[in-house]
C-alpha cells in the first residue's frame, strides 16, 4: 500500500516526538503538520511545493517542553486556531512542567496559560492526550485534557475573555488514566465524547443536548475495564448505520465495537484484527479512494498492521514500506499534503513520555529511544475524490461536523476531526475516496449545534469549503 518519502522533510533527524496535529498555522489558508518534541522542539511542517520544512518560531518550538500531545481548535470565535499542547515530564501524578494554549493575535503569538489571568488554570497533573470540543455547538470550542491520576479537565474561555474548567458543569469530571480521546456526534445530535482508559473502564459520555454528559460506557458495552485501552477513532463500516468505534489496546485484544439499532455496541474485531500488540496508534481513513476506509494500527517495536475492507468482510492487506518492523511509534496522523487528492501518513517516534511511553502500564520501556519521523505515500491511481471543509460560524475548522456523501447510490460518512488516534489530531477535512465514481449525487453536512446544509451534484476532484449557513 505505502512507499516510504521520509526523504521530503528537510533536516529530519532522530528525536523524540509524539503527538501530531493538522492545522493553519500561519493563516495562509493550507494547513501545516505540527509535531511535538518531548525534550526537544516542536516542528511545524510547511510544504513548500517539494518539501516539508520546519516553519517554527522560538515560542511555538517550545524547546524546553515536554510535548505529548497536542490539538488545535478555534477557542475565542476570531477564525483562527489556537493550539493547545499538553506537557507531561512524568508519567502519572503530578507533574512540574505546565501546559500551553498558543493563541496568534495577528502575527503574535502567546501562550495563554502563561497570563497572570490565567494563573489558576495552570494544569499540575500529567496526561497523555487532548482534544477539541464544542459540547454546545456554538462554534466556540474547549479543550479535554486526559489526565493520569487526575479528574479530566475542560477548558474554555468564558464571556470575560479568562479560561475556566468546565468539566465538572459538563459531567466529565471523572477520574482515569486517560489516554485516547474521541469526540463526534455518534450518540446525539450534539458532540459526544469517547476515552480510553488504562488500568480501569473506558469512559463514554452522551452529551444530552445542553453540554452536560452522562456517562454511559457499561450500558452501551464498551467499558473493556479488563484490557489497557490506548487509541480509538470513528470507523465508516459498510451496513454500520452509524460511526463504530476501532479501539487499540497496549498488550490486550484490539476491538471493533459497531453501534446496534438498540443503541449498544458489539465487537466485530476478528481473530486476526484483534491479535494483541503494543498499539500506539489508530487511523481510519481511505488511502487508496476506492471509496472503503482502511484501518492502521501504529505498533510500537512490532510490524504495524493495515486492514482493508475486501469481498465483504475486514482483511490484513500489505503494508508496503510502513511495516516499520522496528519502528517505535508514538503518534500518527494523515492529511493531503501536496494537494493531489491522496492521503499522506505521517509517523511519529521516540518513546518519550515521562519515564516511558508504556510507564502506567507494564513497567514501561526506559526514557525514550529517538527516531526520525516517517512519512509515506500511495501509488497514483485512477480512482475519483472528494475534500470537505466545513467551516464554523466564524470561519475556522468546523471539528466535529459530519459530512455524508452519496456517489453511485452508496453513502459514506465521516467526522471532521476533533482529535483521534492516541496523542494527535488529523486535518479538518472529510475525505472521500470515489473509486470509480465520475459524479457525486449529494453531500450533507451536519454541523456540532444541528445545523445542515446539501449540496447537490457537487464537483469532484477539489477540495471544497462549505461556510456555516446564514441565518
Amino acid at each position: 500500500m505505502f512507499f516510504e518519502c521520509s526523504r521530503l522533510i528537510d533536516g529530519n533527524q532522530p528525536r523524540l516526538s509524539n503527538g501530531i496535529t493538522v492545522t493553519d498555522v500561519d493563516g495562509d489558508g493550507a494547513f501545516e503538520l505540527v509535531v511535538t518534541g518531548y525534550a526537544t522542539n516542536n516542528l511545524i511542517l510547511k510544504w513548500d511545493g517539494s518539501r516539508l520544512v520546519d516553519v517554527a518560531g522560538p515560542l511555538l518550538a517550545d524547546p524546553s517542553g515536554c510535548a505529548v500531545a497536542i490539538a488545535a481548535a478555534d477557542v475565542d470565535g476570531d477564525g483562527r486556531e489556537e493550539l493547545y499542547v499538553l506537557n507531561s515530564d512524568r508519567a502519572s501524578g503530578p507533574k512540574e512542567m505546565g501546559d500551553r494554549l498558543f493563541a496568534c493575535f495577528g502575527k503574535h503569538w502567546l501562550d495563554l496559560l502563561a497570563q497572570p489571568e490565567n494563573a489558576g488554570m495552570a494544569n499540575r497533573v500529567a496526561g497523555r492526550s487532548v482534544i477539541a470540543m464544542d459540547r454546545h455547538g456554538h462554534g466556540r470550542y474547549g479543550f479535554v485534557v486526559a489526565a493520569d491520576g487526575g479528574p479530566f479537565r475542560l477548558f474554555e474561555l468564558s464571556r470575560r475573555g479568562r479560561l475556566e474548567d468546565a468539566a465538572e458543569e459538563a459531567g466529565i469530571d471523572l477520574i482515569g488514566a486517560g489516554r485516547g480521546l474521541l469526540a463526534l456526534p455518534f450518540l446525539s445530535d450534539r458532540v459526544d465524547l469517547f476515552a480510553c482508559n488504562e488500568g480501569g473502564p473506558n469512559f463514554l459520555f452522551r452529551n444530552l443536548g445542553d453540554g452536560t454528559y452522562e456517562e454511559i460506557a457499561e450500558e452501551r458495552g464498551v467499558a473493556d475495564s479488563r484490557f489497557a485501552g490506548r487509541a480509538v477513532t470513528a470507523v465508516d463500516g459498510p451496513g454500520y448505520g452509524g460511526f463504530g468505534l476501532l479501539v487499540g489496546a497496549w498488550e490486550g485484544p484490539q476491538r471493533l465495537f459497531v453501534q446496534r439499532s438498540g443503541g449498544g455496541f458489539v465487537d466485530e474485531a476478528d481473530p486476526e484484527m484483534s491479535f494483541p500488540g503494543r498499539v500506539s496508534s489508530v487511523i481510519a481513513a481511505d488511502f487508496d479512494n476506492d471509496g472503503y476506509e482502511e484501518l492502521f494500527f501504529n505498533l510500537h517495536g512490532e510490524p504495524n498492521r493495515l486492514f482493508g475492507w475486501r469481498d465483504d468482510r475486514w482483511q490484513a492487506i500489505d503494508l508496503g514500506d510502513a511495516a516499520e518492523p522496528k519502528g517505535l511509534g508514538t503518534g500518527a496522523a494523515v492529511a493531503d499534503i501536496d494537494g493531489d487528492g491522496r492521503l499522506e501518513l505521517l509517523i511519529a517516534h521516540g518513546n518519550g513520555v515521562g519515564g516511558g511511553h508504556g510507564a502506567g502500564h507494564g513497567g514501561g520501556h526506559g526514557g525514550g529511544s529517538p527516531q526520525p519521523l516517517s512519512l509515506y505515500r500511495t501509488a497514483a491511481n485512477h480512482n475519483g475524490w472528494l475534500r470537505v471543509l466545513p467551516l464554523t460560524p466564524y470561519g475556522a475548522p468546523a471539528r466535529g461536523a459530519v459530512v455524508a456523501c452519496t456517489a453511485n447510490g452508496r453513502r459514506q460518512v465521516r467526522s471532521v476531526c476533533a482529535g483521534s488516534g492516541y496523542l494527535c489530531q488529523m486535518e479538518p477535512v472529510a475525505h472521500f475516496g470515489l473509486g470509480s465514481a465520475r459524479s457525486v449525487e449529494r453531500l450533507e453536512v451536519r454541523w456540532p449545534d444541528g445545523m445542515t446544509a446539501i449540496v447537490e451534484n457537487p464537483p469532484i476532484d477539489r477540495l471544497l469549503t462549505v461556510p456555516y449557513p446564514p441565518e
